[in-house]
């Protein structure tokens, strides 16, 4: 575990005032954490703050919505980026898709954004038409909650987890289960489909298979499952392309391309993965014991966020790291990206967009 910077949440409000002050920290591993303090000097025409930092760090770069600190005994740096803009009552304003009995634990936009698919507790899978807010179709045969579903190239095909360890591959036209793709007998937490480098052998297509499965051919489905194990699926004929046990229960993953992907686990471990040779990872991130509660890719990395309230940006061609704060110890649930837009959803009822153009 690498020596990481904190900075207190509501940085930006308390430093682009004169005179402000508000906290840093570097957890050391194996030392004492380093604290101080960033402090406003002077607010410039432009209301862009001179701010300098006490002994331990260095202030290197403040833009309007963004500061660059780094912790030089440690060789470390963080570079902290404020929302945009907050959303706090955008359900209010929002189209409501009532029909499931119990909470919602998933729902994501088809390729076309106009049709939405939805999974709950009530172990149903429903699609949504965005215009009207109807329910085009429910799609019935999971015995336990859904906990996460991924589309299938167009989205004539979609698949999901569920608590009651299996994942499934449905029909959308015909409002059925095509196959049970694994049954794993433990949940399913998180799934994520994508199409293999052809160097991976993932068997030949399975002839006996339905026509109606159109679309699985070179995909592979990743099962984040609660047993501490990451698995590759051949989507074609539903065979094992790989296994990996990580320190906890996998809550989510993700393809960075078609022979890397990411995976984060309940004890905060991220692990970058070879679906080649999955021995062992070619890197893993540990930057707090929260629970990883999603994992996205983005340009040559990915975004990440936790249970402790903290999201981030990890790129191969950066030396530090990109923290989208303000959330204060709430769980970020989940992150989208769209071009160079991030949103986020926390638990404490916010919506926040950041604009990665500000950096």
């Amino acid at each position: 575990m690498a020596a990481r910077v904190f900075l207190q949440s509501d940085w930006f409000k308390v430093l682009w005032k004169n005179e402000g002050e508000a906290w840093i920290s570097c957890k050391i591993p194996g030392k004492p954490t380093l604290y101080g303090s960033l402090k406003c000097q002077a607010v410039d025409p432009d209301g862009l703050p001179e701010i300098t930092a006490s002994e331990g760090f260095e202030v290197l770069e403040v833009t309007k919505k963004s500061i660059h600190v780094s912790c030089p005994d440690e060789n470390t740096s963080s570079k902290f980026l404020a929302p945009f803009t907050s959303f706090s009552q955008i359900h209010d304003k929002s189209r409501q898709l009532s029909g499931h009995m119990l909470e919602v634990n998933c729902c994501r936009f088809f390729p076309s954004g106009l049709v939405v698919l939805s999974g709950g507790i009530d172990t149903l899978l429903k699609i949504w038409t965005v215009e009207n807010g109807s329910c085009a179709a429910t799609l019935k045969g999971h015995k336990g909650g859904i906990l996460d579903t991924a589309v299938v190239e167009k989205g004539r095909h979609v698949v999901s987890s569920s608590r009651d360890g299996t994942a499934r591959l449905w029909d959308c036209l015909a409002s059925t289960c095509l196959t049970v793709v694994a049954d794993c007998e433990t949940p399913v937490n998180g799934i994520a489909v994508g199409t293999a480098d052809s160097r991976i052998d993932l068997g030949s297509p399975n002839q006996s298979s339905s026509l109606q499965e159109a679309g699985t051919e070179g995909k592979i489905m990743l099962l984040a499952r609660e047993d501490r194990t990451l698995q590759g699926v051949a989507l074609q004929n539903k065979s094992p392309v790989f296994v990996f046990n990580g320190s906890s229960a996998f809550n989510c993953c993700t393809f960075l391309s078609n022979s890397y992907v990411v995976a984060g686990t309940q004890d905060g471990d991220i692990y970058y993965l070879d679906m080649r040779n999955t021995c062992s990872p070619l890197q893993t991130f540990h930057r707090s014991g929260a629970p990883v509660l999603s994992v996205i890719p983005f340009k040559d990395g990915f975004m990440a966020s936790q249970g402790d309230g903290s999201c981030f940006l990890i790129q191969h061609d950066l030396d530090h790291v990109i923290e989208l704060t303000e959330p204060d110890c709430d769980p970020v649930y989940k992150v989208a990206i769209w071009e160079k837009t991030v949103y986020t959803c926390c638990r404490d009822g916010v919506v926040r967009k950041y604009l990665l153009s500000e950096l």
